[in-house]
């Protein structure tokens, strides 16, 4: 059997309903917690009156953080200068990825109290992260990035010289996610697909990883075949249990496998594209996904016509359709074609939507190397990575 290692995960509560147990849970790190969470979705919603009360049941003062958009460093440090004097002994993020990251990040820093950029990969002087971290809890609010699961915090500067990186470390990882999908049930249908897609992506995308293992590719087989039941069905209808439940599902085995081997391709194009243009990472994600399957798969025929990732792409291809038995090739054109009705159907912008145009792909191309990239099953050419973001504009 494969050799591999698992990474520290987090105590992990999941079901319908368990958003209840949020404030008994809190109440054992500590009296003062922060809330970070998104910009106002939550705020009126029936869930944050829940919420606030359960926590004044258990003696619990609180401060609340609102994120407006993705996180940057800038952000980070600014909310982790005015904070750490506070008493705040556990902090709880409940919103979608971008929430969850800036909550991570800010208990990751809230002690040391030094600035977020001495540990971001690829910028800065990466210094090691010593911590310790505030305890942190994990809400998640929509089914895509899996933040409540993974040990890094994406936070990201937009504009022509911008970035999008982690700040990675055991240490960050959430004490406790609390996965209710029943919080799905107010999430818009843009915000369904995307994030939806997104999960999706994961889950191919560490099923195929070069450090693949056997345990993540059951947990990832598992989480695709509920994305393959509840993506469009929760895009049609958000307030069908059944989809919610197995797009949450899907969306927090994502962040499992993704955080123990990694990602590839359209995580690799993500990144500029997100830092460069204000594309929100799981439409960036969700409009790739097809196109980059078919170019890795294309790769691997001709470079490595033997390499188990097609085998794996035909197996994908195999739970998705539904023609039956299909030989390899056959598999490999119906992953393709269903990958390309989804993005069809979940009404995925284009690349150009969000301004990128021909003369962009050199910069993106040039910035995609990142650490997804060096997990994608077959290393690309930088035509190919090209012919991705072309066929998306």
């Amino acid at each position: 059997m494969t050799e591999f290692s698992l990474s520290r995960l987090p105590r992990i509560e999941f079901g319908a309903g368990v958003l209840a147990k949020l404030p008994a849970i809190a109440r054992g790190y500590g009296a003062h917690a922060l809330l970070v969470t998104g910009a106002g979705s939550l705020k009126s919603s029936p869930f944050w009156p829940a919420v606030t009360e359960g926590l004044k049941a258990q003696g619990i003062s609180w401060l609340h953080l609102a994120i407006p958009g993705e996180p940057s460093p800038q952000m980070v440090d600014e909310a982790v200068r005015a904070l750490r004097t506070e008493p705040i002994d556990v902090v709880i993020g409940i919103g979608g990825g971008s929430a969850l990251d800036a909550a991570k990040a800010i208990a990751g820093l809230l002690k040391p109290g030094n600035s977020v950029m001495d540990h971001l990969e690829g910028v800065g002087p990466e210094l090691p992260y010593a911590g310790p971290a505030t305890p942190f809890i994990a809400v998640p609010t929509t089914a895509g990035t899996g933040s409540e699961a993974t040990k890094n915090a994406v936070l990201s500067v937009q504009g022509l010289d911008g970035f999008k990186k982690s700040f990675r470390d055991e240490k960050l990882v959430a004490e406790v996610a609390l996965v209710d999908p029943d919080l799905l049930a107010t999430c818009p249908p843009s915000v369904i697909a995307a994030n939806g897609m997104d999960a999706f992506t994961q889950l191919l995308e560490s099923f195929v990883s070069s450090r693949a293992a056997p345990l993540t590719d059951s947990l990832a087989w598992g989480g695709m075949k509920a994305a393959r039941d509840g993506l469009l069905a929760l895009y049609a209808d958000a307030g069908g249990a059944m989809a919610r439940e197995r797009m949450a599902y899907a969306a927090l085995v994502s962040g499992i496998t993704l955080a123990q081997v990694g990602l590839g391709s359209v995580h690799g194009l993500a990144a500029p594209l997100g830092a460069f243009f204000p594309i929100p990472h799981g439409v960036a994600c969700g409009t790739l996904v097809a196109m980059a399957t078919r170019i890795n798969i294309e790769a691997l025929r001709t470079r490595e016509p033997a390499h188990p990732a097609l085998e794996k792409y035909a197996q994908v291809g195999r739970l998705l359709s539904t023609q039956g038995q299909l030989d390899q090739a056959a598999a490999h054109a119906a992953l393709i074609d269903t990958l390309q009705a989804w993005t069809r159907e979940l009404k995925l912008p284009t690349l150009a939507h969000y301004g990128v145009t021909p003369a962009d792909i050199p910069r993106i191309v040039a910035d995609s190397r990142g650490s997804s990239m060096k997990t994608n099953p077959v290393l690309l050419e930088d035509s190919e990575i090209a012919a991705i973001l072309a066929a998306r504009i």
